[in-house]
């Protein structure tokens, strides 16, 4: 996620901070100072880290439990509105996935019970009236944020582990797609009860999770949707067959020229016999320009290792290999590996557009013989 730093690696899993986060400790601090001086700023800081701290182990949860059915999870990141942990992919069996959804609910559970027996905490009324009193019992505190973290995810609607769990019991008797957007409808709905409530009330920070809810339920429906449309299409459909390429000896200067000269934001690297050696991207051509200047050589910029398929693999398949690698784009290759096309997240998203309007058909660009017109430069 962009303007995330790397605090650490936990399990496999990297763990990142968003600057969103930081400003968000950086507010607490201030405003706890302004209130009760120097004890009350470490106090609330404290307070916060301690809640990050157990939503990192509720993500970290979640990331357990995909390793046991082989998914990974490349990294954890902190936002102010909690945690995201970002999977390869989501567990395609329901029972899975309800396994998965379950495991990060299921480590507050543990905390906020370790809390309460062991460390004497106590959850009543007057605990959660105290919630954001300094003068109340820190444990106290942070067991009831774990109950209510509990219950908040819990809430059978996206994006909402809940709501996870909701897609998966109706995955049992509909498809994916359907059930993620009956599941999303429900996050949406959700969305608008916050919101509605925040704006009564006048509290901006519902607000905010109400637009965040939202987003982030009508994303998952259209991701899953994209995905079940491409299982019946071959990645041949949406890959782009015309643009220019670069040799290993292109310089900056020589990939600068094609980016004014094309509409391209990315372009492959290729050797003499076609083969593809990585891929370019405008923001690391940018960025490598104001860095170390015209004459660094492409291949010390360029993204490595960049998957590649056939171009009569599912489109779905493509979409999986970007995900998996995290890879800006996608080779297609011949039956000699060398490259014929390749595809974007954005030409994906432009096909299923074009698909959903009914426009293919007379929008679909006849194939090309090669992807070396005009001759690329090195």
């Amino acid at each position: 996620m962009p303007w995330s730093l790397t605090i650490g690696r936990v399990f496999g899993s990297e763990i990142r901070i968003h600057l969103t986060f930081l400003l968000l400790l950086l507010w607490i601090g201030v405003s706890a100072y302004q209130s009760g001086g120097q004890a009350a700023a470490i106090e609330g800081i404290a307070f916060i880290v301690a809640i990050f701290a157990c939503v990192v182990a509720h993500e970290l949860g979640h990331a357990l439990a995909a390793r046991r059915y082989g998914i990974a999870t490349p990294d954890i990141t902190l936002l102010p509105i909690g945690g995201v942990a970002r999977l390869e992919r989501m567990p395609e069996r329901p029972r899975e996935e309800i396994v998965v959804a379950l495991a990060g609910p299921a480590v507050n559970v543990v905390i906020a019970a370790v809390l309460f027996l062991a460390l004497g905490a106590r959850f009543d009324a007057a605990s959660i009236e105290a919630l954001d009193n300094p003068a109340a019992g820190f444990l106290a505190r942070i067991a009831t944020v774990n109950v209510f973290l509990v219950l908040f995810n819990l809430i059978p609607a996206f994006p909402m582990d809940g709501g996870r769990v909701l897609r998966a019991l109706l995955a049992m008797h509909y498809d994916r797609a359907t059930a993620t957007r009956y599941a999303a409808r429900a996050g949406q709905v959700l969305a608008f009860g916050f919101g509605f409530w925040g704006l009564t009330t006048g509290n901006v920070f519902l607000v905010f999770i109400a637009v965040f809810v939202y987003l982030a339920a009508a994303g998952e429906s259209y991701q899953v949707g994209v995905e079940d449309a491409g299982r019946t299409v071959s990645a041949s459909e949406a890959m782009i067959t015309r643009f220019e390429t670069l040799g290993p000896q292109a310089t900056l200067a020589n990939a600068a020229e094609a980016l004014i000269r094309t509409t391209q934001h990315e372009f492959p690297v290729v050797d003499g016999a076609g083969q593809l050696r990585g891929i370019l991207t405008q923001k690391a051509l940018i960025q490598a320009l104001a860095r170390t200047g015209r004459e660094t050589p492409v291949v010390e910029v360029m993204v490595r290792d960049v998957p590649t398929i056939r171009e009569n693999a599912a489109l779905s398949f493509a979409m999986k290999k970007m995900r998996e690698h995290d890879a800006p784009a996608l080779g297609v290759v011949d039956r000699d590996g060398r490259l014929v096309a390749y595809i974007t997240p954005e030409n994906i998203a432009e096909y299923m557009m074009l698909a959903k309007a009914g426009g293919l058909g007379r929008l679909r660009p006849t194939p090309q013989a090669g992807p070396f017109d005009p001759p690329r430069r090195g």
